[in-house]
């Protein structure tokens, strides 16, 4: 096969457009290069020597769809990411949200959970609380765009730089709810029963049960323009609880734009009195 040229501006555009109408993704010209790296190990692997060629398989092929939108996001997360989210939620959410809901069960949303470490990390913290706690009981929901990443996530095994930071950092509850497996470790079967993994396009409307009295919508904000950013939150709004709390990332804000929440503290939201 002859070898691919760069992707010219034309082709990038188009690209571009297909990023943002299947995962509202604004993607913009400093990350051509990206782009073009991603696409290319795929294109060979289809014996597609020209960009524009991809573009049409992936507009005519709807089978093509999925590994195009599992190529073009970017999945970075890490176990107990941010420590100052874990303590609000270990130190005041928890046991607030208990004292004030006894009896019932605590719906937690992993929004954008790539390969898993966040769900995990909250399946971990719900558990080491319920254990102080009998009469606690939780269920978390984890959704991502990406298949690819989904599959990683449900198989609970880790290596590399993932592992490590989380050995070095939680090494009691590496010991308590992994086991080593090969060159990583994998969460134990009482941990993963506890997460459910599902595929979610944040864009559309969630119409899976009963609404979520926290959503972690961390890290993913900042991929979207402005429009976008509004129309993802109003989304999410509309699948939480009247006084559920919204967690996001350390990069973003959303006090620029019109959406349903008020500011609660560094990272935390709450939805703003008065909406519906």
């Amino acid at each position: 096969m002859p070898e691919l040229a760069e992707l010219n501006p034309l082709e990038f555009a188009a690209l571009a457009g297909l990023v943002r109408e299947h995962t509202g993704i604004a993607m913009h010209e400093h990350k051509r290069v990206l782009l073009q790296g991603r696409l290319l190990p795929r294109m060979r692997s289809l014996g597609l020597a020209r960009y524009r060629d991809y573009i049409e398989r992936v507009r005519a092929d709807r089978t093509e769809l999925q590994p195009f939108i599992n190529l073009v996001t970017t999945n970075d997360t890490a176990f107990f990411r941010t420590p100052a989210v874990w303590d609000y939620l270990e130190r005041d959410f928890l046991p607030a949200w208990l004292a004030a809901n006894p009896g019932c069960t605590l719906r937690i949303w992993s929004a954008a959970a790539a390969s898993g470490e966040e769900a995990y990390s909250m399946a971990m913290l719900c558990s080491e609380f319920q254990e102080r706690h009998r009469g606690f009981r939780f269920a978390i929901q984890a959704t991502d765009i990406d298949t690819g990443v989904l599959a990683t996530a449900a198989e609970g095994y880790y290596e590399g730089r993932s592992a490590e930071r989380f050995g070095a950092s939680r090494p009691d509850l590496v010991r308590k709810y992994f086991r080593s497996e090969g060159e990583g470790i994998r969460a134990i079967p009482e941990l993963r029963a506890v997460v459910r993994f599902g595929e979610h396009q944040l864009l559309a409307p969630w119409r899976q049960g009963a609404q979520f009295d926290l959503v972690l919508l961390r890290n993913v904000l900042i991929y979207f323009d402005e429009a976008t950013q509004e129309r993802v939150l109003h989304s999410v709004r509309a699948a939480m609880a009247p006084q559920a709390r919204l967690i996001l990332g350390e990069q973003e804000s959303i006090t620029r734009i019109a959406t349903p929440f008020d500011f609660e503290q560094t990272h935390v939201y709450r939805i703003r009195q008065g909406q519906s």
